[in-house]
């Protein structure tokens, strides 16, 4: 007789950048934009927290560089907006699999964005 299987119960966790990510975008305007995000990471596992935040300078990094890259008129669009959400998915889970073997995010999440 078979044991009863039980859907393993969801083991993510949340690492968050503190102070939100704030930097300039490429603007037309004679004043530069700027763009304040509060960015979380999804992790597949709690136990990824601590390498997660080792190295999260270097994921900061590459955050802004992506941000700082983007036109006004990506910045301040819904479709834009998650355009860039899911380049900067893409570019920490490269970042995570080159520095440790895993990717170890599921997602990238922008819980609050505000733009100028």
């Amino acid at each position: 007789m078979h044991k009863p299987t039980f859907a393993q119960e969801d083991k993510y966790a949340y690492f968050g950048f503190e102070p939100d990510i704030i930097t300039n975008y490429i603007t037309t305007k004679k004043k530069p934009g700027y763009v304040r995000i509060t960015v979380e990471l999804m992790l597949i596992d709690a136990s990824y927290l601590d390498v997660v935040e080792h190295h999260s300078p270097l994921l900061r990094d590459a955050i802004v560089e992506i941000l700082g890259q983007e036109p006004e008129e990506k910045i301040k669009s819904l479709t834009g907006r998650e355009e860039v959400r899911k380049l900067c998915a893409i570019k920490v889970k490269s970042l995570l699999q080159k520095e440790t073997g895993q990717e170890l995010i599921k997602d990238v999440l922008f819980t609050n964005y505000l733009y100028h």
